[in-house]
């Protein structure tokens, strides 16, 4: 057993970088083990199970939660340690209290047990995660910044420092529900005021989860709408009208972009907050979950000297986080690539990157006018809106430049068909645009806890009509897995997501057509007489290799009907 907690933390912490060390110093309790195995490249429960045995505590990776948990401690102590009382036997006449931390525990917090319990207390170690989601689960995001007991007295010579505690809480409340949706992965997180209640939700993995959150919530609604647009410098007194701005929000090491959008409704402001990491790491095209094919035709294309490569999809089906890979893909000294982006989200080390203004008059196609007196070899444009930025990307891939972009259509052959349509020409359409990728993103599987599934053939016979593919012996005996659940996934069967993709590449069997003005229709035909890969295809593939569900491969075919 250590004889130091502070020399044992010394020794933990030592040869980090000076950066790693300022972030773990600065880091939550609750997030300091998981900091600590990411920075060492281990696992999180080999390393707390090496830290708990050096330190002499016990490490449980399941445990049981007393009764009456707030009878024991106070919440505010329970949030502030990051620890819970756990149902477990000690030895004959030990009266300590059990208790489990997610980090190593201090003389500090000795004292504070005693001093609220009278009992001094048996620490044990466990899981971070599994520590904060009950908490969360048991008493809300925030319950404690919210209690009664902090914000609330009749003591009337008190108002002054009641109005102070209560804003502070409030403050409180809000740092820790943006700090619970980063550590939840969450993109978006929406508060939304209900009849007799404040709804409060994040989007994990394209899905909206509610948030459990505390019973008096309601009551301090305005308060804390107010706070949001105070961080964004909205006008907190404007209620009529929609309102955008902007948040800078640091906690630790991790730095977030927060773009506030808020809208009057019944009962009170919707606010909107979408998340964008500052120091994220753009996916690699295997991260996307490309398979080795599709990233061969690909980069086939991305050492072409010109030409446009067009991304196209629904919002929210990360398409900027494509453009990113490619970028990625060729990323090197040798050439200068420059992207206009709204907002930009992934900083990449050596790409100059510029963000559109509109209320200057700073557009992609403006924007664009001015890259190409930059002397670029490569350019990314956020998104092609009209056809004026559309004319400007197509003249530069005619000109020497690699080009690429995105566009809102459902699939592949509509991408040339919309530009024809923006009035291109549909010459210059054929003669510019060398590749269109279509994509989705579904909910990826769960590797913790996926499980092979056997089909009723009846059920997946009509399963294959639905997603347009052959009904062969191949396909009605394939392995499909399905969800389960599990605490690394939070019970929901999945964790992350995955793409689908559907490639076109324009060669000459289609440069005809698109001259012609032919339809989409006629174009996708042509294409997959070619070997062009469709998205319920690329679903399929990926369903039998376990990465998704039938179900979420079912449930995006039919948003696409």
């Amino acid at each position: 057993m250590i004889s130091s907690t502070v020399d044992y933390l010394e020794t933990l912490t030592a040869n980090l970088p000076e950066e790693q060390m300022q972030m773990f110093a600065e880091a939550p309790r609750a997030q300091r083990m998981p900091l600590l195995a990411r920075f060492r490249r281990v696992g999180e429960k080999e390393l707390a199970t090496q830290i708990a045995k050096d330190a002499g505590y016990p490490y449980l990776e399941s445990f049981e939660l007393v009764n009456n948990v707030t009878e024991q401690l106070p919440l505010r102590l329970l949030n502030t340690f990051q620890c819970l009382p756990i149902q477990i036997e000690l030895p004959e006449g030990d009266t300590r209290l059990p208790l489990i931390t997610s980090w190593l525990p201090t003389p500090e917090m000795d004292d504070w047990v005693y001093a609220s319990s009278g009992r001094y207390p048996a620490w044990h170690l466990g899981p971070a995660r599994a520590i904060g989601d009950m908490l969360t689960q048991r008493f809300g995001v925030g319950a404690e910044s919210l209690s009664d007991s902090d914000i609330a007295t009749d003591d009337v010579s008190r108002l002054q420092d009641v109005e102070e505690d209560a804003n502070a809480a409030i403050i409180r409340f809000v740092n820790e529900v943006i700090a619970k949706a980063v550590d939840d992965r969450a993109t978006d997180i929406h508060f939304e005021p209900l009849k007799e209640s404040l709804q409060i939700r994040y989007r994990i993995d394209g899905e909206l989860v509610p948030v459990r959150v505390p019973d008096n919530l309601v009551e301090f609604e305005s308060a804390i709408i107010a706070r949001l647009k105070i961080m964004a410098k909205l006008n907190i007194s404007e209620k009529r009208r929609p309102q955008d701005g902007r948040i800078v929000y640091r906690q630790g090491g991790t730095e977030l972009d927060i773009r506030i959008s808020t809208m009057p409704t019944m009962y009170g402001e919707s606010i909107s907050l979408r998340l964008l990491n500052q120091k994220s790491q753009p996916l690699s095209m295997e991260e996307l979950g490309m398979s080795a094919q599709d990233q061969e035709r690909i980069r086939r294309v991305l050492s072409l000297p010109y030409g446009i490569i067009l991304v196209t999809g629904p919002t929210g089906s990360g398409k900027s986080t494509s453009l990113n890979a490619f970028i990625r893909d060729i990323n090197t000294p040798g050439r200068r690539i420059i992207t206009v982006e709204d907002p930009v989200e992934y900083e990449v080390e050596g790409v100059n990157q510029t963000q559109v203004h509109k209320e200057i008059g700073f557009t992609f196609a403006a924007a664009l006018r001015h890259i190409l007196r930059q002397d670029p070899d490569v350019i990314m444009v956020g998104e092609i809106r009209d056809g004026e930025t559309a004319d400007i990307a197509i003249r530069a891939a005619l000109t020497g430049h690699l080009v690429f972009s995105t566009l809102h259509t459902n699939d592949a052959p509509g991408a040339l068909t919309r530009l024809i349509d923006m009035d291109i020409e549909p010459f210059l359409v054929a003669s510019a645009v060398e590749l269109i990728l279509a994509q989705r993103l579904v909910r990826r599987l769960c590797p913790k806890c996926a499980k092979p599934v056997h089909l009723q053939e009846k059920y997946l016979t009509e399963c294959l009509r639905a997603l347009k593919l052959p009904i062969t012996e191949e396909y009605l005996n394939a392995t499909l897995y399905e969800p389960i659940g599990c605490e690394h996934c939070h019970g929901l069967g999945y964790r992350g997501r995955v793409g689908l993709f559907e490639i076109l590449r324009v060669d000459d069997h289609l440069h005809e057509l698109i001259v012609k003005k032919a339809s989409a229709h006629d174009i996708r035909t042509e294409a997959l007489k070619h070997g062009m890969t469709t998205l319920q295809q690329s679903g399929w593939s990926q369903a039998i290799r376990g990465r998704t569900s039938l179900n979420e491969i079912m449930r995006f075919s039919r948003s696409d009907e």
